[in-house]
C-alpha cells in the first residue's frame, strides 16, 4: 500500500458539486456560472450551430454545384458478375436473388453493365440495362426483362 492507491471510503464523498450553497462551501455565490451574461441565467439554451457570434461554419464553406432532386440512382452489376453466378447453375437472376446475394438493397434500382463476359444463357430483370449489355444477354440467349413503372406500363 501506497499514497497512489488511496482512495475515500465508499460513500463518503458527493459524484455531484452541491452548488449555491454559501461562499464557504466554494461554489457558491455565482455557482460557478460567471458574472452576467445569457449563460448565467436560468432557461439559457444555446442554439445547435451557434458559434457566439462569429461567422457559422455553414456560412464559411463555399457551396457550389447543383443536386437534382428528381435523380435516379442505380446499383450497376457488370456482365462478369452474372457470369459467375450463371456458372454455379443460376438460370433466373431477379432482384429478389440479386439483394439475396448482396449485389443490391431491397429498395435499389438495378443496372446491368456490359463489362464482363456472359456466355450462358440466364433470365435477367434489372430495372435498366446498357445497349452493350442487351446484345450480350441476347447474344449468349438469353432474356433481359425490364423492372419498373416503363415495363409495367408496356404490359
Amino acid at each position: 500500500m501506497n499514497l497512489s492507491n488511496l482512495r475515500p471510503q465508499a460513500g463518503s464523498v458527493r459524484a455531484n458539486k452541491r452548488l449555491g450553497r454559501g461562499t464557504g462551501s466554494g461554489a457558491g455565490g455565482t455557482s460557478t456560472r460567471g458574472h452576467k451574461g445569457a449563460q448565467s441565467r436560468s432557461g439559457y439554451k444555446s442554439k445547435a450551430h451557434f458559434e457566439g457570434g462569429q461567422m457559422p461554419l455553414q456560412r464559411r464553406v463555399p457551396k457550389f454545384g447543383f443536386n437534382n432532386l428528381n435523380r435516379v440512382e442505380y446499383q450497376p452489376i457488370n456482365l462478369g458478375l452474372l457470369q459467375e453466378h450463371a456458372d454455379k447453375g443460376v438460370t433466373v437472376l431477379d432482384q429478389d436473388y440479386l439483394t439475396g446475394q448482396r449485389l443490391a438493397g431491397k429498395n435499389d434500382r438495378i443496372k446491368i453493365l456490359g463489362t464482363g463476359e456472359l456466355t450462358k444463357a440466364v433470365e435477367v430483370h434489372a430495372h435498366a440495362f446498357s445497349k452493350t449489355a442487351l446484345a450480350a444477354i441476347e447474344a449468349a440467349g438469353g432474356k433481359a426483362i425490364t423492372l419498373g413503372a416503363k415495363a409495367d406500363a408496356a404490359e
